[in-house]
Formats: structure tokens, C-alpha cells, sequence
């Protein structure tokens, strides 16, 4: 009935182009009408799968909770000096905090006032006594720096500490140091090459860790999920901050974006890079191809106004259907041409074969309808059954990807049978020269028909061979392994990763309360999988009264030092070059009194200050940028440190406390993973192990096998209801099972071949080339359905028909075009060509050659 349907449509745009025409065109307006004023495309990567499931709804706790952890953008601050980076971290969190039209919030993990005073309580006792004796050593020096935080400071503390060495109270070793580093910065800064002085460096104990030179800033952005790069002003924003604020390289610091956010916005950037070349590609390969399928230009222009007709239309019913269109379902796109393209190519193909047979325009399309009508129609059928057997996956974007397509192929059917029989009414091509079909291909024919059982076997042994390798074929879950590794942020990512500290791959976990958090944190510690769990408590130092003591013993002797009542006036460039001369000469006689390595330092550096002395006045004030700021960066860090108190799980700041006790008085535990957490090896080990012991973990490393595991169930679960479904209609359509396994057994193996020759080139399954395998479904059922329809109407030496190089040009057009994917410099979009191509292929192969021996000899009529 429906086979009839359609030729009589076909019927009206012979009789009536005109009237099909103009209904078309009024149907493709109001399309773009719609498609246009309810256009919204959302890029929010958390609305691909469905949020009922399990590990959805412990994510959704957590994010619910503790709403600070979602939607991310990190800022790395990193400095060439420890004083650098504090400083420009300081400047940028203010300048971004008042920025409320592109921040919702701006914090410092690592850093401010409380980290400030508190953080030298987080060492060991071991440590904060080295720092603190390093300090009291250092007395003789941070007492003029104090009192006078200049130029003439500097060269006046070292003329102090060199009185010292002149009694004997202190070697000249002792500021063997100091010296060196100083003269280091004043020669490269004379020089005119870049200079940095770190006092923080200078002072600390070469027992310790050095100060860190980088600094984190968290922040929220406002985003906007209708733009392809919803944080992308955010970003803007802070780049422009950091450029008024001289935070660059050529001022010793680096300011970089990395986090969810970002990442997700260069991915769509690296999308864009280079897509106008591979749209042109792909648009040259489809003309080509077309154009060999078919040899008229008029037939081709026909085609392509009907796919993008049909593209317009199936847009508007697809944002009917479900609102907006996601980064999974907008691939709709390719679907609907690759299948457009072969049902625009079967007909036009079996329009030059009538033609051929001396059919003028009208009566050929109307035979062409009458031999396709009931492949057509069944192969429509079976694709829309197939892409709707997506519906019930807990993948909300292949689900929505499987309505939009669904109807497009239905569209893809009306608009073939209507619209292209309308165009070619009126464009008149002009009748074929030469055999539609391929003559050339008659020894191919009788070879499959003399060797058929070798087809099949080997065929068989193929089948059976990729069976084998199915448990290899490997599902690469990482989602930062399908983005370019040469942009900022991932660059960024890559480096922060390599810091198990600061690693995003950690898992959170919620407890019913801070001190059951507490006691979940120490048994995670425990895990060998794991470097470390952090809870509310891992702001609580441990041993607080040892350390409190030696602070407090170090700010009894510093205090008077450091806080000095009497600051020595402002100094003029001469008070300046004065102090650097004294200095250089008590250095000289210094040396000279104690000669060795320690000597050599000192007239270095007295040198440096004689040649600053000497010099310009510019030269002076170049000086004192180097050396002046980040000491009185230095000395305010020392006045916190030496005020540190008692800290209690009460008296924690509320912006910590907030990241870590929710409202509700429920707990956050983040567990840190030991080893490299970009291999998923490692990954999977250390989910697993922190599963076993709170089943209810969320965070990245978790949501990503997780999400693995419903896409890959979704298309298993997809696939078994679209053979099913298409079993069933199959059946009830051929009346016959033999047929019906003749139809599906080569999708089946172009399936299996096609995930084997991954496993044999080394080519993972991802998030982004699964989405080959529904336009592989759905061209190889077309296809195998034309062959069956072909055979049982008693059609002979398949591979020299029409429907043969149809089916070719079909495929070709596909995945040339489509292939050219392959070209994208986006890793994903890169990979999801290259597994079109082999699909594309093992279909091709399957149908040419595997079906024709598969359905041998046409069954004898009754």
C-alpha cells in the first residue's frame, strides 16, 4: 500500500511539477521560519544522559550541595618568584571578584589572609621548626629590610650583617648565599635581560621545600549554554584583567585558564578551526561522486536541492520534536544526507537505466517508482524503526539524535518521491550515453556464482575472526583524550596534572556529617590507589601545640625586627647611590679579609653595587623594582606567619568551611589518585578502590566510566531492539525468514568487521565515533534491503545492475564525504571520519560482494 502511495506522489510531480514545486517551496518557508525564531542549541554536556540514573543522582547530590563545584573555570597564576605570583594572584582574585556580570563567585583554594597567617601550622614539626630557625637567622638581615624597605635597605642590611662578619660573630660563608643570588639579579638586570629576586627563595632553608611559584584561583562563571562557547566571555574577561593589571610574561608572570569550562569552549573552537576546509572538502567529494553516479549536472543539482530541502524541513520537525538540539543530536545532520544522498542516487541511478531503455522523462520516473517504491518504503521503514529503538536509552542525546533522525528519513522519503520528480520534470536532463549498470563487473558475477562457497567461508571466518577480537575492542572513556592537546587550556590541564594534588581527576564522596567525613578520610587515605582524601579536618593542623610553640617563640624574638616602631624616611637616588657605594666598599675589605668562594660572591656583588652607583638614576629605580616590592611582599608574609593560631574545625573562615560542610551539615571528602591520572589504567584501579569503600562516590573519574558504561549499554541495548524491530517489520513485509536473514546477517558483519579492524589499527571507541555506527545501521540495512527486494523479484548478476551502481555511488558519496571528517583537527571529530570510512568500506564490501553470494541464484517462482 505504501509502495503504491509513493508511486502516485511520484505520479503527481510528473503530471503537476509546477503545483509540487510551489507546495515544496511554501513547506520548506514555514520551515525556515520555524527553524529560525525556535532555533537554541544547548552545549551543556551534563544533558546527554539522563539524570535518573544512579550515578547521575550522586553527582546531582554533591553538585546540590556543594554548588561551588560545578561548572568551573580555573585560573593558573604562575610566577617566575614566589612574590610574583602571591602578588598577581592577590591583584587578579580582586579584579575578578568585582567583576559580577562574568563571575557568579571567585575564591582562593590555596592562598589569602587565612593561608596567609595559618599556613606555616600545615608543615611538620620538623619543617616549621626548620623555618622558623631559618628566620632567627636571618634577624641580622630582615632588621634593616624592616625599618628601611628600600634600595638603600638592601645595601644597608648587608653592610649590617658584614659589621657582624668583621667581629666574628658570623662567617662571610654564612652570607655566601645571599650574595650570589643578589649579584646574580643585578648582573642579568644590567645586562638588560629579564631579572627576578625572590626573598622568600633567599630565606628559606635549603633543607626545604622551595616557596611554590604558582597560585590557584577558582571561579564561576555566568554562562550562556546558547552560545557554542558559554564561558568564552568569562575567559575574555579575565585575560583582559590580567593584561590592565601588567600580568605577563615580560613582568615574570603567567596567567593561563584550564577547567571544565574552558576546556569544553577550545573544544568547540578546535571545531571551528579548520572547518570551512573540510566543509569544502566534503562538499566537493559529494558533487564528484554525484556526478559519476549520475553524469548530468542537472541530475545532481536536483539531488542536492532535495537533501537541502529535506535538511530545512527535517531541522524545523527536529526542534518541534524536542526543543533544542544538543552536541550529540545535531549529527542528524550527516544522517539525514548520507541516507538522503542514497535514496536521491536510487532513484535518479533506475531513472537513467528506463531512460536508457528508450523511457522519456515522466514514464521513467514513474517505472523508477514502481521498481523502488517497495525498497524504498521498507528501507525508510527499517531506518526509522532502527534510529527509534534509541528512544528507551538512558543516552538522552542519541535518543534525541534517533527521534530527529527518524523523521528525517521519512522526510528524506517524501521529499525523494515529490520534490526530486518534480525538479527533474522540469530541469529535463538529458538521456544517458553509455550502461547505467557495470558491464565490466559480468566476470565478478560469475565468479561469485562458480565460488560461492569460498565467499561465504570466508565470510564466515571473518565473522567469526572479528567475534574474536570483540573482547579488545577498547572504549577510551577519557573525554580529555578526544580534545587537541595544543590549545591553552588543555596545555594548562596537562601541566596541572601532573601535580597529584592538583590533578581534576578526583572523586567526592558525601558523609552524613564533618566527623564521619573525618573518619572517611583517613580509611580512603589508607588505600594504596589513593595519594591522599581531604575532609573539613585537613584544615585542622595536626600537633598544634608544638608548632604554635616554636612560632611563638620565633615572634617573642622577631617581633621587635620585623615590626620596628621607628621606619627610616623615604631615601632620594642620591641617599641611594650613597648607601651602594658604603656597601660595596665594606664588601671589598670583607673579601679581603676572608678569602675563598665567599670572597668571590662578595666582590661580585660589590661590583653589581658600585656599577649601580655609578650608573643612572633609571638604572637605580630598575633596581628597586627588582628587589623592593617583592620584599615587602615577603616581610607581610612573615608578619602573618608569625601570628598563626589555634585553628579548630569552629574557627575555620566560612569560605573554606563552605567548600567543604554544607548547609545542611553534610560532608565532602576529595580523594586525590596516585599515579598518572591521564592513564585510564590507573583511572579505573583508583575508582574501583574507592568505590569499595563509599559506593556512592561521584567526581570525574567517576562520571566518566560511568558515562562510558551507559553509552556503550545504550547502543547494546539499542542495537538488540533495532534488530528486533526490524526483524519484525522484515518479516511481516518478505513473509519469509530466510530473507530476513539475508537482509540483517551482512549489517550484522559489516558491524563486527568493522569493530575488529579498530581492535587490528589500534583505534579505541570513544564518545564521538560511536555516533558512525547508527548511519552504518542505517545505510547497511538500505542497502542489503535493495539486494533481497532485487533477488526475490528474480533479478540476476547483481553487480552488473543499476541498483549495483547505486548502491556504490551511494556508499561512496557517503563516506567520501563524511570521511573527510578525518581531516578535522578536533581528535574526536577526526576519529569519528576515520571509523565512517571503515564502515562505509566493510558495508560496501558486504553488500557488493557478501550478499550477492549469500542470496545466490533467484528462487524459482511457484
Amino acid at each position: 500500500m505504501i509502495a503504491r502511495l509513493l508511486q502516485r506522489l511520484v505520479a503527481f510531480g510528473v503530471r503537476a511539477p509546477f503545483a509540487v514545486l510551489g507546495l515544496c517551496l511554501a513547506l520548506v518557508a514555514g520551515a525556515m521560519v520555524y527553524a529560525a525564531g525556535h532555533f537554541a542549541m544547548t552545549t551543556d554536556t551534563a544533558a546527554l544522559i539522563s539524570p535518573t540514573i544512579g550515578w547521575r543522582q550522586q553527582e546531582k547530590a554533591v553538585e546540590q550541595a556543594f554548588p561551588q563545584l560545578k561548572d568551573v573555570l580555573l585560573v593558573v597564576v604562575d610566577g617566575k618568584t614566589p612574590e610574583l605570583s602571591e602578588a598577581a594572584t592577590a591583584k587578579l582574585t580582586t579584579a575578578l571578584a568585582a567583576d559580577t556580570k562574568h563571575f557568579r563567585s571567585v575564591q582562593r583554594p590555596d592562598g589569602g589572609a587565612w593561608f596567609d597567617r595559618e599556613g606555616l601550622m600545615f608543615g611538620s614539626v620538623a619543617e616549621v621548626r626548620a623555618s622558623t630557625k631559618a628566620l632567627i637567622d636571618a634577624q641580622p638581615l630582615l632588621g634593616p629590610l624592616a625599618s628601611d624597605p628600600s634600595l638603600r635597605g638592601v645595601a644597608g642590611a648587608f653592610s649590617t650583617m658584614l659589621t657582624g662578619v668583621e667581629r666574628g660573630d658570623i662567617p662571610l660563608s654564612r652570607i655566601a648565599r645571599p650574595m650570589r643570588t643578589m649579584a646574580d639579579a643585578l648582573d642579568a638586570s644590567a645586562a638588560g635581560k629579564p631579572a627576578y629576586f625572590s626573598w622568600q627563595d633567599l630565606f628559606a632553608d635549603t633543607g626545604q621545600t622551595a616557596p611554590p611559584g604558582r597560585r590557584l584561583i577558582l571561579a564561576q562563571p555566568r554562562l550562556d549554554y546558547g552560545a557554542l562557547q558559554p564561558g568564552e566571555d568569562a575567559v575574555g574577561a579575565i585575560v583582559a584583567a590580567a593584561a590592565k593589571l601588567g600580568l605577563d610574561p615580560a613582568h615574570g608572570v603567567t596567567v593561563r585558564t584550564t577547567g571544565e569550562v574552558p576546556l569544553a569552549d577550545e573544544e568547540f573552537a578546535t571545531l571551528e578551526e579548520n572547518i570551512g576546509w573540510v566543509g569544502a572538502v566534503m562538499a566537493l567529494a559529494m558533487l564528484v561522486t554525484l556526478w559519476f553516479a549520475v553524469r548530468s549536472a542537472k541530475i545532481v543539482a536536483a539531488i542536492l536541492l532535495t537533501i537541502v530541502a529535506g535538511l530545512v524541513v527535517t531541522t524545523a520537525l527536529g526542534l518541534l520534536a524536542v526543543g533544542a538540539l544538543n552536541l550529540i543530536s545535531v549529527a542528524f545532520i550527516p544522517l539525514f544526507v548520507g541516507l538522503g544522498v542514497d535514496f536521491g542516487i536510487q532513484i535518479a541511478v533506475r531513472f537513467n537505466a528506463e531512460r536508457l531503455e528508450g523511457a522519456t522523462t515522466g514514464p521513467a520516473l514513474e517505472r523508477a517508482a514502481s521498481a523502488l517504491g517497495a525498497p524504498l518504503a521498507l528501507a525508510a521503514g527499517a531506518v526509522f524503526l532502527g534510529f527509534g529503538a534509541f528512544l528507551p536509552t538512558d543516552y538522552v542525546g542519541i535518543a534525541e539524535l534517533g527521534i530527529i533522525a527518524g523523521l528525517g528519513m521519512l522526510v528524506a522519503l517524501a521529499a525523494s518521491v515529490t520534490l526530486l520528480p518534480a525538479l527533474l520534470m522540469l530541469l529535463k536532463p538529458g538521456a544517458p550515453r553509455r550502461e547505467v549498470g557495470f558491464a565490466e563487473a559480468a566476470p565478478l558475477d560469475r565468479w561469485l556464482h562458480t565460488h560461492r562457497k569460498a565467499v561465504l567461508w570466508a565470510f564466515a571466518l571473518s565473522m567469526a575472526g572479528s567475534i574474536a577480537l570483540l573482547p579488545f575492542v577498547q572504549f577510551d572513556f577519557n573525554p580529555l583524550h578526544l580534545r587537541a592537546k595544543d590549545g591553552p587550556a588543555m596545555r594548562a590541564l596537562v601541566d596541572l596534572m601532573r601535580d597529584p594534588l592538583r590533578t581534576p581527576n578526583t572523586i567526592n564522596v558525601l558523609a552524613p556529617d564533618a566527623q564521619a567525613a573525618k573518619a572517611l578520610a583517613a580509611k580512603l587515605s589508607a588505600l594504596p590507589e589513593v595519594t591522599e582524601a581531604v575532609s573539613v579536618d585537613g584544615y585542622v593542623p595536626q600537633e598544634q601545640d608544638a608548632k604554635l610553640a616554636l612560632i611563638q617563640d620565633a615572634s617573642l624574638l622577631l617581633d621587635a625586627t620585623i615590626n620596628p616602631f621607628d621606619l627610616a624616611a623615604a631615601p632620594g637616588d642620591a641617599d641611594n647611590a650613597a648607601a651602594l657605594r658604603k656597601t660595596a666598599s665594606d664588601l671589598r675589605a670583607a673579601a679581603a679579609a676572608h678569602p675563598g668562594t665567599a670572597a668571590a660572591n662578595a666582590n661580585r656583588l660589590a661590583t653589581a653595587f658600585e656599577r649601580l652607583a655609578a650608573g643612572t638614576a633609571k638604572l637605580r629605580t630598575a633596581a628597586t623594582t627588582l628587589l623592593v616590592p617583592p620584599l615587602s611582599t615577603m616581610l607581610d608574609q612573615i608578619r602573618s606567619a608569625l601570628q598563626a593560631e589555634a585553628v579548630t574545625r569552629e574557627t575555620l573562615p566560612p569560605e573554606i568551611a563552605g567548600n567543604w560542610v554544607a548547609k545542611d551539615g553534610r560532608a565532602l571528602v576529595q580523594v586525590f589518585p596516585k599515579g598518572d591520572s591521564n592513564d585510564n589504567a590507573v583511572l579505573r584501579r583508583f575508582t574501583a578502590a574507592v568505590r569499595t569503600v563509599a559506593p556512592t562516590a561521584s567526581g570525574l573519574p567517576v562520571a566518566t566510566q560511568e558515562a562510558a558504561k551507559t553509552v556503550a549499554w545504550a547502543f547494546v541495548e539499542a542495537g538488540i531492539l533495532a534488530l528486533a524491530l526490524v526483524s519484525v517489520l522484515l518479516f511481516v513485509v518478505l513473509r519469509d525468514v530466510r530473507e530476513v536473514v539475508f537482509t540483517l546477517a551482512p549489517v550484522v558483519l559489516s558491524g563486527f568487521l568493522t569493530l575488529g579492524s579498530c581492535v587490528l589499527i589500534g583505534q579505541p571507541i570513544n564518545f564521538a565515533n560511536i555516533i558512525a555506527f547508527p548511519l552504518l545501521f542505517g545505510v547497511g540495512v538500505a542497502f542489503h534491503i535493495y539486494f533481497v527486494m532485487a533477488w526475490r523479484g528474480g533479478a540476476t548478476d547483481l553487480l552488473q545492475s543499476s541498483l549495483a551502481r547505486a548502491v556504490l555511488f551511494s556508499a561512496l558519496a557517503t563516506g567520501s564525504a563524511f570521511g573527510s571528517l578525518w581531516l578535522s583537527h578536533h581528535p574526536g571529530t577526526a576519529s569519528m571520519g576515520k571509523i565512517l570510512m571503515i564502515s562505509l568500506a566493510w558495508t560496501l564490501v558486504c553488500a557488493l560482494i557478501f550478499e550477492p553470494a549469500l542470496l545466490g541464484p533467484p528462487r524459482k517462482k511457484a
